[in-house]
């Protein structure tokens, strides 16, 4: 079955809340038992950087982030799941796709011209305090997406502009340098639950009316006790609409539990009641959680272990590719073996052996690796996933032939000799 690559990045920027729960991790990490769905998750902590220079700050959220990812429920051997600063290749893109990146694209991006924005709307120089990163944050994002080959981005609306500087920079390079870079698409949830905060308003850290997600259980009554209502007495009939008890209840209960809540307030339940109910029942699903951030919180080793296993398998995809777009750009050793001199095109350009990842119709993934010459040098067997047969390729360059015949089929006329030739100028290229 051929599987469909979701990429998503969550910045580490303060302790998540009930509706970061509700609206983003819960049904994201539901999504990753689809068989047909190829996960990849990432702490953006270079993006953290834009805003907040407090290297505490960004270290402890990190820890946080990621310990609620994997408390909530998120598995790391099902998923892909890293730190963005763990992939050295991710920056190394980064900087290949700025220069080929038009300036006046960056300069219709929403955030950079909302800081200008607020800027001229406050007398000031319309660049005052606006940095570099913030103007580029468009083509890293770019990098991180593009360095996986990610199909599918899950974004809300604000963010779809970037997914699209996207698709235009993975144009702009496969113009200059050979098809190498996936157009990603944009995935808008529409049905994405957002919760009312301690006031009724959009729960927000700009707010600053948020519900910890995992507050000691003590702290979670009383936030939960000092959500606003209205003056309606004991019964009195109350609406649930408008209502954010109401509404918070519902994002946790079943259809039976909320149905009785609603019948509640028409039979004009005590607010204090109502409270009551809505707190025993996000505590029962928050508890066990809560007990296992605790213990990752303690012990962060462990969420480490769980990072690094994933940029160990996030590196076996990027390494191959990484390898071949440094070639394309020119990026390459000068010691070469007359075997594998490279040829040039009609139009000049300059060709070396590479490695196409490609899937068929049959919906497995195969590779295969082209000489200097364009030749068919090695074609693979296909694989169940695409992460198996990146691994391969890796494998293959690091221990030979040998360790994957298994997985090669044999082409008429092509000497091992052909072949190791060409591996050896793909690792000089990487030198």
């Amino acid at each position: 079955m051929s599987k469909t690559r979701f990429l998503s990045g969550i910045t580490p920027s303060g302790t998540p809340h009930l509706g970061n729960y509700a609206g983003m991790m819960r049904p994201a990490i539901a999504a990753t038992h689809d068989p047909r769905i190829d996960s990849f998750y990432f702490l953006a902590d270079y993006h953290a950087l834009i805003k907040c220079q407090d290297p505490e700050r960004v270290h402890r959220s990190t820890l946080e982030i990621a310990a609620s990812w994997l408390a909530a429920g998120l598995d790391p051997e099902r998923v892909t799941f890293y730190r963005q600063s763990d992939i050295p290749e991710i920056p190394e893109l980064y900087w290949m796709l700025a220069c080929v990146t038009g300036k006046g694209l960056l300069n219709r991006a929403h955030a950079y011209k909302a800081a200008q924005d607020a800027n001229v709307a406050s007398a000031r120089e319309s660049d005052d305090g606006v940095t570099a990163g913030l103007f580029m944050y468009p083509v890293l994002m770019a990098a991180d997406i593009l360095m996986f080959n990610a199909h599918k981005v899950p974004v809300g609306r604000d963010q779809v502009q970037h997914i699209e500087m996207a698709r235009d920079m993975a144009s702009s390079f496969n113009h200059l340098y050979g098809e190498h870079f996936t157009l990603p698409e944009a995935v808008i949830d529409e049905q994405v639950a957002t919760l009312p905060g301690l006031d009724g308003r959009k729960m927000s850290k700009s707010y600053d009316n948020t519900i910890p997600l995992f507050a000691p259980r003590e702290q979670l009554r009383k936030l939960i006790l000092g959500i606003v209502t209205d003056s309606r007495t004991p019964g009195e009939p109350k609406e649930v609409e408008g209502s954010a008890l109401f509404q918070l209840y519902q994002a946790f209960a079943s259809a039976q539990e909320t149905e009785a809540l609603r019948q509640a307030y028409a039979d004009g339940i005590a607010w204090g009641d109502a409270k009551q109910l809505l707190f025993e029942r996000i505590d029962r699903e928050i508890a066990p959680l809560r007990a296992r951030y605790d213990e990752l919180m303690a012990q962060p080793g462990h969420v480490e272990a769980a990072l690094q296993q994933g940029a160990e398998r996030a590196r076996t995809l990027v390494t191959p590719l990484m390898q071949a777009v440094r070639s394309a750009v020119g990026l390459r050793s000068l010691a070469r073996h007359a075997s594998s001199a490279p040829a040039q095109t009609k139009t000049g350009k300059v060709q070396r052996p590479s490695f196409k990842q490609y899937r068929e119709k049959d919906g497995k993934f195969y590779f295969k690796l082209i000489a200097a010459d364009a030749r068919l040098l090695l074609q693979s067997t296909g694989f169940d996933h695409p992460k198996e047969a990146g691994q391969a390729i890796a494998t293959l360059q690091q221990q030979g032939l040998q360790a994957v015949a298994a997985h090669l089929q044999p082409i008429d006329g092509v000497t091992p000799e052909e072949i190791s030739a060409a591996l050896q100028a793909l690792t000089d290229t990487a030198a």
